[in-house]
């Protein structure tokens, strides 16, 4: 499949099996790759990646249960529920990090720009996600992106129970297993592109 009909298949699937059709090490080599590869401001390389298989991938989605069941709206926790319940039945997560460390290093060596380097940090963990799940899901996995990290309660849990460095800090979840069934969840709409979300100019 060549990048871009990668890129182009690639979808959010939720209906995922704690299975996997690669195994775990293409998946950790995966993610090193996208860890080596992946752009960042002045090459500041920022991002960082826990990868969690199996029990150590349900253990962070017992943490979302017990932020759902602790933290969200009464009326909201039954359907919260079902969904974390789905993210736990998946064979694991992928965890990204900026390092604040790193971060801070190039805002000191550049005064000038200090106040564009969140923004580019955003910008540069971004595709570290998109080419982590395009190159997972080209493998015969589904993905899914979560950001659990709105709760103090999650990310301080992910902290502790993994001994993640302080100066890490949790960016977003992406889920990943083998998918219920075959191209599942794979219908997207389309909204026009020329002439109202791209311009030309010649």
């Amino acid at each position: 499949m060549s990048l871009l009909e990668a890129i182009q298949s690639r979808r959010s699937v939720y209906r995922l099996t704690n299975k996997s059709p690669i195994p775990d090490s293409r998946i950790q080599e995966i993610v090193a790759f996208t860890v080596t590869h992946a752009p960042s401001a002045f090459n500041v390389q920022s991002a960082r990646a826990v990868v969690l298989f199996r029990e150590q991938h349900e253990k962070l989605w017992d943490v979302g249960l017990q932020v759902i069941q602790t933290e969200m709206p009464p009326a909201a926790r039954p359907v919260l529920e079902t969904k974390v319940a789905g993210l736990r039945a998946a064979y694991g997560s992928v965890l990204w990090f900026e390092d604040d460390a790193a971060l801070d290093a190039l805002k000191e060596k550049n005064p000038a720009i200090q106040g564009l380097i969140p923004e580019w940090s955003a910008h540069s963990s971004g595709m570290h996600q998109f080419i982590a799940w395009t190159a997972l899901e080209n493998e015969g996995l589904g993905c899914n992106l979560q950001h659990y990290n709105f709760s103090t309660t999650f990310t301080d849990s992910v902290h502790q129970l993994w001994d993640i460095p302080a100066s890490w800090k949790l960016k977003a979840q992406l889920v990943f297993g083998q998918p219920e069934s075959a191209g599942a969840e794979r219908e997207k709409q389309i909204k026009p592109v020329e002439g109202e979300r791209v311009l030309f100019f010649q």
